[in-house]
């Protein structure tokens, strides 16, 4: 399918929906976190994997364990059990027990080329004997949709994120910066942050999906939203100038100073840290980290009261607009070979309806389902994302999304050597096409 036109669709569909509403502990280590015990024989257990750790993640994480016991409460002789990983221990781990077809049965996903080589090896079970009209139409236009593969529904959407850069306003204040509209805005904001002793941009690129994002960005305003997709896909090339052009622009940042030395070496709840700690000016990341910037009871109110955004700044001749996002959608998973398949996909339609009805107030998620959020009282952080993204011109899905597993492997690879001067432009673009081109 055409992802491009799938997340399209979401925009105009939020737009109409938004505007007739009115408008700490280490995160990277696995644990259990048993929604209940399983001691009965008789007791059905779903075991349920995902990343939304209580360090990094609180706030979604108390919304997993509230939705958990609800539908154990519902559902007497059911438990559900969690395995609950950082970002990078899931991924590593899905792919370990998708090859060894120990899989567990409801897990977290996302769409696109992600998405693909679990569909079509029979690794997920497809959910259309579940949805019906009624249960389809809570979706939001486009979510729904970008779960498919060859015209069945291998995910449940749960959340849709777009990506800015967050930033402290006392730093720019008193550094006497304002908020960056172009790129060379941008560059000029970090050098004066620089010379006068401030670290500008946190960036955690060890994990290198974080790196990927500012390319992602600097592709889209540089060659367009399309660019990328259009390699992906083949109808292009990765080698297109501005695509070059991006890479080189990521380089003059790193040369200038402008993010955290050592960024190849820090991981992304580090850099989150810092910048949350007031130690650097600026930190790219999505609406997922709202819950930690307004509404976590553990973050300190000076910065809540602090924090800003904005959106990635232009390039002057660029072919990209302020409105473009970098960003895409969550979901839930069943796996195929599930034991209790059917049990688990009760669960994952239960989860994600449940989290749609409180996700936004209580935790700052945007959901992929159908939300009116006149009656809500919301951080103005939150109405703002919801504003830019009912507004939104285009999206392009994170890269690691796009492309199946083989060349996004090499795309991260090539991000880390491109922020660490170990490839040139033109290098870290030949290295995508030959991997693309390999993989049709």
């Amino acid at each position: 399918m055409n992802t491009k036109k799938a997340f399209s669709t979401i925009f105009v569909v939020l737009v109409a929906l938004f505007l007739l509403a009115g408008c700490g502990s280490n995160g990277d280590s696995a644990s259990k976190n048993d929604g209940a015990s399983s001691d009965s024989d008789d007791s059905t257990v779903i075991n349920f994997m995902h990343q939304w750790t209580e360090g990094s993640s609180a706030k979604q994480n108390k919304l997993v364990n509230d939705i958990i016991s609800a539908f154990e409460k519902e559902n007497p002789g059911v438990k559900v059990e969690q395995e609950v990983l950082s970002a990078e221990q899931y991924k590593d781990k899905l792919k370990v027990l998708a090859a060894s077809n120990e899989l567990p049965d409801v897990g977290q996903a996302w769409p696109g080329g992600w998405l693909k080589p679990y569909a079509e090896g029979n690794k997920f079970a497809s959910f259309d004997d579940i949805l019906d009209d009624e249960f389809r139409n809570k979706f939001a236009g486009g979510t729904l949709e970008s779960f498919e593969v060859e015209g069945k529904t291998y995910g449940l959407p749960e959340e849709i994120n777009i990506t800015g850069i967050f930033y402290n306003k006392a730093i720019f204040e008193e550094n006497g910066v304002e908020v960056p509209t172009t790129l060379a805005e941008l560059k000029n904001v970090a050098t004066v942050l620089k010379d006068n002793g401030v670290t500008p941009i946190a960036l955690g690129n060890k994990d290198r999906w974080t790196g990927s994002i500012w390319y992602m960005y600097l592709a889209d305003r540089i060659a367009g939203p399309d660019t990328i997709e259009n390699a992906v896909n083949r109808t292009g090339t990765f080698e297109d100038p501005g695509l070059i052009e991006a890479a080189a622009q990521i380089q003059e940042l790193v040369g200038q100073g402008a993010f955290i030395k050592g960024t190849n070496g820090m991981t992304n709840l580090e850099a989150e840290n810092m910048f949350m700690n007031g130690l650097t000016a600026m930190y790219l990341t999505a609406s997922w980290s709202l819950p930690n910037f307004t509404t976590n009871e553990d973050t300190p109110q000076e910065f809540k009261d602090n924090v800003g955004y904005f959106k990635f700044p232009t390039v002057e001749g660029g072919k990209g607009d302020i409105d473009s996002f970098v960003g895409g959608t969550a979901g839930v998973f069943v796996a195929e070979k599930s034991e209790v398949k059917e049990e688990a996909k009760q669960f994952a339609k239960f989860f994600v309806e449940k989290l749609a009805e409180s996700s936004l107030q209580d935790a700052g998620i945007i959901p992929a389902m159908k939300l009116d959020t006149e009656s809500l009282d919301l951080p103005p952080l939150v109405s703002q994302m919801l504003g830019d993204l009912a507004n939104a011109s285009d999206i392009t899905l994170f890269a690691d999304n796009i492309m199946t597993a083989q060349p996004a492997q090499v795309h991260l690879d090539m991000i880390q050597s491109l922020f660490g001067g170990n490839v040139t432009p033109e290098e870290f673009v030949e290295a995508h096409e030959e991997a693309l081109s390999n993989n049709e």
